[in-house]
């Protein structure tokens, strides 16, 4: 098994245990143990759909003979009442798996559909959409699943993945130039290096030091265009990041004035979920 599988399944367990406790004393009383049934799985929202591979590694997990059969595939569009799966088998474990199955599938598709809304809405430029790393303690491979569902892009994973010098990373290194220079000197080779900047001053600075990628934090689309040109004229080309205050409404503006990716904190910091139900009914 691949190791983003088995995180996931580590994940998925802990979740399972968090939400039966001892035991799922509701449907032990009322559903004999040998009972089957057939359960459909519905989208009463539209959205993108994202988590069926989760919903279904849940239910597995509490009984691998649960038949899931997908009638759409993550990335799909949806409009309310699109039946998105339908699952077979044994009764007890669908009822026991159905709410922490449910809870990231909407959770998921939420932020797909979120994802998606700016992807549109950068269309026909080369801006790619990022996510970040302010996502639910947990939750962060299921998160960056859902934004890669919506035609986003994945930001660093970890703080281990790549060096972004903050403006805190900055005032303690003594600058822009210092912070650089120690990142080069003490990251392992072929580290990418990322610096935050919030003046022109900042950005000749980074641009002297040699970065690979630059930030530009809380910036007005004027600004990103008159700093994109100074890099543009420069012998290096780093990324440029635009990120703070990012809206639908103003995203398109950022991605005119040259910036190569814009990230999002609220794909997944205020995730607005997608409504999905389920419904079991009894086999004869």
């Amino acid at each position: 098994m691949p190791a983003e599988e088995e995180r996931l399944d580590v994940r998925l367990r802990e979740f399972l245990a968090e939400d039966i406790g001892g035991s799922d004393v509701t449907t032990d009383a009322t559903v004999p143990p040998g009972q089957t049934g057939r359960a459909e799985i519905v989208a009463k929202s539209d959205c993108v759909v994202s988590g069926l591979d989760v919903a279904r590694r849940t239910f597995a997990l509490l009984d691998p003979g649960i038949l899931w059969e997908p009638d759409v595939r993550d990335g799909d569009r949806v409009t309310a009442g699109s039946r998105l799966a339908r699952l077979s088998g044994p009764a007890r474990p669908i009822l026991t798996g159905e709410r922490v199955a449910l809870n990231l599938l909407q959770r998921m598709s939420g932020i797909a559909t979120a994802t998606r809304r700016y992807v549109d809405a950068v269309a026909g430029t080369s801006c790619r959409i990022l996510d970040t790393r302010k996502t639910a303690p947990g939750l962060r491979t299921f998160d960056r699943i859902a934004v890669l569902s919506g035609g986003g892009h994945n930001h660093r994973s970890s703080l281990s993945e790549m060096v972004l010098i903050k403006d805190n990373h900055r005032r303690l290194a003594g600058g822009v130039s210092r912070a650089v220079t120690a990142a080069r000197e003490r990251s392992r080779p072929g580290m990418k290096i990322e610096v935050e900047v919030e003046s022109e001053q900042d950005l000749r600075e980074a641009l002297e030091a040699g970065t690979d990628a630059i930030l530009v934090d809380n910036q007005t689309p004027a600004t990103v265009a008159n700093w994109v040109a100074i890099v543009q004229r420069h012998s290096s080309r780093p990324t440029i990041e635009a990120s703070g205050g990012i809206t639908l409404e103003n995203v398109r503006a950022y991605a005119l004035a040259g910036a190569d990716c814009v990230s999002v904190g609220a794909l997944t910091h205020s995730v607005r979920a997608a409504d999905v139900s389920l419904e079991l009914y009894a086999d004869a």
